[in-house]
Parts: C-alpha cells; sequence; structure tokens
C-alpha cells in the first residue's frame, strides 16, 4: 500500500490518493496494515522494557553496592510527577524540622517525561536508593520493582489512597482497564516492599491481592494514612477557607457542593466526566451554595465553566488541592473515587452520580458490592442529585457515613504519622533527634 501510495505521490496525483484511500478494498488494507504496525511498535516497546528492566535497572543497582548504605539517608520517591505529592507531606516536614536524616527526592515524572527523561531518572532514582538506609513511595513502580534491594534497606509504601474502593494493580489483571496476568508477573510493580501503610484492617486483604503479598515478607500495617492527620487540626480547616475567600469571594456566606470524579480510560489519556449540569444546579442553588469542580489529576483536559456561572461554579483543580477542597465542602459529589474514604472523616453527606456504573465495573471492577460500599445515595440523573440536595436536611443519613468511616478509616485519628514513623525508624528516631525538634 505504501508503494501505490508513493508512485500516486510521485506523479504528483495526491488527491487521487484522497479518493483511492476510500474504496472499500483499501481502507480494508489500510487497516491491515496500520493494526500489524501497532502491534510490531507494541512488540518493540515490549522487548525494549524487558532490556531496561531486566537488565539496565539491576546492572546499574549492582554497580553501586560497593558503597555502604547510609545509615540517615531517607529517599522520597514520586514515579507519576514532578513535584512532592501530599502523600508525603506530613512524613518529609517532620523528618526536615525535627530530625537529621539526609533527605533525598527522586521525581520520576512518569506522565509528563519523555522516554529518554524518564528512563534516565530512573537510573538516578536506582543510584540513589542503592545506598539509602530508607525508602518511601506512595504509587507503583516497575524500575523500583526490577532490582533485588539490599536487606538493610527498609522501603515503605505509603500509597496514595484510602481503604479500598476501585480495583488496582493484579486484582485488575485481564479487566479491561489491567494488563493480562502474565505481563504483571514479568514486570511486577510491587517488589522490594518492607512496609505498606493502610487506612483500616478491614482492607488488608485488598492490598495483599492487588500488591501480590500474599506468602511474602512484605507488612500490610493499619497505622492510619499519614496525610489524613492534617484533617484533625483546626489550622488546616481554617486556612483552607481562607484560601477559597481569596480565590473565590462570592463564596463568603455560602455552603459548598464539591463535585471531585475520578477519571475515565487510561492514565495516559484519562478523560473526566462531563454530565454535570451547571445549568440546572445553577437555578436551584446559586442562592445558597457554590459549586466547586476538581478534576483527577490525570486528567489534561477539563470541561470550561460558562461565564455567566462564574460566580456560582469555578474549577479549582489548579488552585486548590484536593485536602483543602474535602475541608471546606459540605456536600462532595463523586463516582468511584477513593477521596470519599478521607471525606466520611468530617461526616458529611456524599453523593455518587454513577451514570456509568455498568460500563465502569466492567472495565475496572470494585472490591466490594458499589451499592452495599457507599455511604449516600448513588444517582444516575442531575434531577435526582438536585432533589436530594434540595431535601438534604431530612435525606441525609449521617450513621451511614459514621459506620462507613469507622470500617474503612479506623486507624486514621490524626496520629498515623507517628506510628509511620515509630514503625519505620524505631530506635533510629531517637538517635537523629534534630536541633529544631
Amino acid at each position: 500500500m505504501g508503494f501505490i501510495k508513493k508512485i500516486i505521490r510521485a506523479l504528483g496525483l495526491n488527491r487521487l490518493w484522497w479518493k483511492v484511500k476510500k474504496l472499500p478494498f483499501i481502507k480494508q488494507i489500510i487497516t491491515y496494515e496500520n493494526k500489524k504496525k501497532k502491534e510490531r511498535k507494541k512488540a518493540y516497546n515490549r522487548l525494549h522494557m524487558e532490556e531496561f528492566l531486566h537488565h539496565t535497572i539491576p546492572e546499574v543497582y549492582e554497580s553501586c553496592l560497593d558503597k555502604p548504605i547510609d545509615e540517615q539517608k531517607v529517599v522520597f520517591i514520586e514515579p507519576r510527577y514532578d513535584t512532592l505529592s501530599n502523600n508525603f507531606g506530613e512524613i518529609y516536614r517532620i523528618l526536615e524540622n525535627e530530625y537529621n536524616f539526609k533527605l533525598k527526592v527522586c521525581m520520576l515524572n512518569e506522565i509528563e517525561a519523555t522516554k529518554e527523561e524518564y528512563e534516565q531518572k530512573c537510573i538516578d532514582m536506582v543510584k540513589e536508593v542503592a545506598t539509602a538506609k530508607y525508602v518511601f513511595l506512595d504509587e507503583a513502580s516497575r524500575p523500583f520493582s526490577a532490582f533485588n534491594k539490599r536487606k538493610e534497606t527498609i522501603v515503605t509504601q505509603l500509597w496514595h489512597a484510602c481503604g479500598a474502593f476501585k480495583k488496582f494493580g493484579f486484582s485488575t489483571a485481564d479487566l479491561i482497564f489491567g494488563s493480562d496476568s502474565e505481563s504483571m508477573k514479568q514486570f511486577p510493580f510491587y517488589e522490594n516492599i518492607n512496609y505498606v501503610t493502610v487506612s483500616s484492617p478491614e482492607v488488608i486483604w485488598a492490598y495483599e491481592e492487588a500488591m501480590m503479598l500474599k506468602d511474602r515478607d512484605t507488612e500490610v500495617v493499619a497505622t492510619g494514612v499519614s496525610r489524613t492527620d492534617t484533617f484533625f487540626r483546626d489550622d488546616t480547616i481554617k486556612k483552607a477557607y481562607d484560601k477559597l475567600y481569596r480565590i473565590m469571594p462570592s463564596a463568603k456566606g455560602k455552603k459548598v457542593i464539591l463535585y471531585a470524579p475520578t477519571f475515565r480510560g487510561r492514565v495516559r489519556k484519562a478523560k473526566t466526566p462531563d454530565k454535570l449540569d451547571v445549568g440546572s444546579f445553577y437555578t436551584e442553588f446559586s442562592d445558597e451554595y457554590v459549586l466547586l469542580f476538581k478534576h483527577h489529576p490525570f486528567v489534561k483536559s477539563r470541561p470550561e465553566v460558562a461565564f455567566e456561572y462564574k460566580s456560582f461554579a469555578r474549577d479549582m483543580t489548579d488552585e486548590m488541592s484536593i485536602d483543602e477542597l474535602l475541608c471546606v465542602a459540605d456536600i462532595c459529589i463523586s463516582d468511584y473515587s477513593s477521596l470519599v474514604f478521607e471525606y466520611s472523616l468530617f461526616e458529611r453527606p456524599m453523593v455518587f452520580f454513577a451514570y456509568d456504573i455498568d460500563e465502569y465495573n466492567d472495565w475496572r471492577g470494585f472490591y466490594y458490592n458499589y451499592d452495599e460500599l457507599t455511604p449516600g445515595p448513588v444517582y444516575k440523573t442531575n434531577e435526582e442529585i438536585i432533589n436530594y440536595i434540595k431535601n438534604i436536611d431530612t435525606m441525609f443519613d449521617k450513621q451511614q457515613v459514621i459506620d462507613f468511616r469507622n470500617k474503612f478509616m479506623r486507624s486514621c485519628d490524626g496520629h498515623a504519622t507517628e506510628r509511620i514513623l515509630k514503625l519505620v525508624f524505631g530506635d533510629a528516631l531517637a538517635n537523629n533527634k534534630g536541633v529544631n525538634s
């Protein structure tokens, strides 16, 4: 087909090609060729991945093993972004301000970096980790799972979410969202981990399944999730309100509806739902509420809020963190996002806008029955949500949220960071107490 195309172009008959390519049998050939091209590219990428993970990364790590472990070195690995996430915030702040540990940060920026940049960042990360006594992660990492870690290095997976809602890791094997099980075993995500910290004993089984930890030395510990500690501080909530009012003065004196959906599709091409009818919400609630949007950080293209609603509705994705928004939200509308676990700490109303529940369940699946898990009504239409909010004083079942919190957030009490530090560092905390403590 490429040969025919070249001849047509060489004869200066480019316009003819646009007609020829629309012929049914030509379209079939082009489709077949494109399919084969994708298969060749996929095979090449797999071979390259195998070479990088099974050879390059282990060789780099082994080349550093002649250097001794630095007993004071702590490495934080941020796999996806180019800034340190709030999942590390509390632990990093305390170690920096109160102790004499040497803190290093490795940001792999997997989403935005080119392949070459990402691989170099991974190599640099491996070199740092090879001599580190302590390592913290908050996400899956194939490069970190590709070498045989020194026994002296203590690795803690903080994870970036609470509870156990939509499936992840090996739990998605052979589902549409996940890779095939053989690929996950060949290129694992969760090797070299000593501890995984979770929000409640209830969800330990889910993390063991997702990370393939059964019959392994890795310990899943219900310490609570470090970043939830900030929700128990009055100054955190006050600062969140102050920030909201600076950004959106029209929110003063109003209650807040937060719409925070998770993404759809795969990470690199993540899309956000656009089914919420801002106009209808404006008509019903603009006198009493403001409507704030927080889209998933994976999403690059977000729906714009129309100019006529600017005093009522605003996209806060780039202006306030999800933790800040949870502090100021009087009502949270979500769908399949784990943020509802954190939000349950406030014991406020939640609504689940699950218009595509059947499709999403086939795509990714849940650890618990969705209708039984959700601590609030599940709706598929804007009209149902609007009616619930209009009658929230009589329809909100606070006990349902309390029961949900007690089940899935039992270990989050404002002291999770303290427990994690004791678990990981033990006596080394006292030996490295800093001058600022």
